[in-house]
């Protein structure tokens, strides 16, 4: 098997078994509001004590079908590009994504940063046709939803 191969084998292997972890924590499997987003999110990520910036997948019905970190960062920052949360939306035909990270401090206040990587990620979806429906900040035991703040 070459390597191009093996690596196609292995995200496809990922996919799979995030669809049937996310079906198992998730059993109703769609996202009708900002609550049911976050606590999917809190259920997969844990207690982190860095920045984790992760993507969620949908199809056409809401129904989440991947999940993937996209940066693991420091106490205070986490390096986020489009092309790294795209990609995951491309190899798993997305229809729309959502956006996830915690702010280890425990305030889910949004950063400048927070929100102008926002705005570039909701311009890049616009190019590729894939939506981003919301972007959700984690703190302790409350969240933040940046389309219900009016931020995206």
């Amino acid at each position: 098997m070459s390597k191009e191969n093996a690596a196609k084998r292995i995200e496809f292997v990922t996919l799979r078994m995030v669809r049937e972890k996310t079906s198992l924590l998730y059993p109703q499997r769609v996202i009708r509001k900002p609550e049911d987003a976050a606590e999917l999110f809190r259920q997969l990520i844990g207690d982190c004590d860095r920045e984790v910036f992760c993507v969620m997948t949908l199809d056409t019905k809401n129904q989440p079908t991947a999940f993937q970190t996209v940066s693991i960062g420091t106490l205070n920052a986490s390096l986020v590009h489009p092309r790294e949360v795209y990609k995951i939306c491309m190899i798993s035909n997305a229809a729309s994504l959502m956006c996830f990270h915690n702010h280890p401090s425990g305030n889910p206040v949004p950063s400048s940063e927070d929100i102008e990587i926002t705005e570039r990620l909701r311009d890049s979806g616009t190019l590729l046709g894939i939506e981003l429906l919301d972007h959700i900040i984690l703190g302790d035991g409350n969240f933040v939803s940046m389309k219900e703040r009016g931020l995206m």
